[in-house]
């Protein structure tokens, strides 16, 4: 794989790269059970992200309810409210057959990239519970950061504008991820460095899958809202920030 040439688009997109405090902080070992459990988390919010998109504004009952049910045991897991599933074979049952068919090309295209990417994310969910057991880091709840939080809050409210929003957050938080994945992976052992660059073509993909599907239900040119939402998120990353977290800014 040939990692710059994956990455160099996304340090083009991204308005700032995550400064060098942060990637001090993330390298510390004893950072390493709450940079997993947190990635853990973003893994699982970013497919709970695809799934809402899907509901919302494609699927019918049948498929709203199949979303709900792929993600339910990796909910009540992370949520502690109920015993760790078999994560291996809850994957197995995931797919489009129950999801459905329209003749508008852009929700089709929302189905497809939306239900490979919570897929992966959920692979990666149960990729990163595997390298905690192995470590005997043990699942703890935590909470949320600044960052997704900061990147809504700038979201417009009426539709198809909120949608249009919505979809160039995605871009940025899978950029991010994308780009830090890449940033820190120099810093970790072996077998970490070789799963978190791993990640790194997904992700890249997902971050191009939200641009074009923001600029696909545009009538209009979304270059000057992608820029406005590149500072948004640069300012979140590169302020000082009092928790740590996999998209957190600079450790106050």
């Amino acid at each position: 794989m040939d990692y710059p040439q994956i990455v160099s688009p996304i340090l083009h997109f991204l308005h700032c790269p995550t400064p060098q405090a942060w990637i001090d902080d993330a390298r510390d070992p004893a950072r390493l059970p709450l940079l997993l459990t947190d990635h853990l988390v973003c893994e699982l919010k970013a497919a709970q992200t695809a799934m809402l998109l899907v509901r919302k504004y494609v699927a019918d009952r049948q498929g709203a309810d199949a979303l709900l049910a792929w993600l339910q045991p990796y909910e009540a897991f992370a949520f502690r409210e109920g015993p760790e599933p078999d994560f291996v074979a809850l994957h197995k049952q995931i797919g489009k057959s129950v999801m459905p068919h329209t003749d508008d090309p852009w929700g089709q295209q929302l189905i497809d990239s939306m239900v490979l990417l919570i897929k992966e994310e959920l692979h990666h969910f149960w990729q990163v519970r595997e390298i905690m057991q192995a470590r005997e880091i043990a699942y703890v709840k935590i909470t949320a950061s600044r960052y997704a939080k900061g990147m809504l809050k700038a979201v417009r409210t009426h539709e198809p504008l909120t949608l249009i929003d919505k979809l160039i957050c995605g871009a940025y938080i899978e950029a991010r991820s994308c780009e830090r994945f890449a940033a820190l992976a120099p810093y970790l052992d072996a077998d970490l460095q070789k799963f978190y660059l791993s990640l790194l073509r997904s992700e890249a993909r997902h971050y191009q899958d939200y641009l074009t599907l923001a600029q696909s239900v545009s009538a209009d040119d979304i270059g000057e809202r992608v820029r406005y939402f590149g500072a948004v998120e640069a300012e979140l990353i590169t302020t000082p920030d009092t928790e740590f977290r996999f998209h957190s800014g600079v450790p106050a």
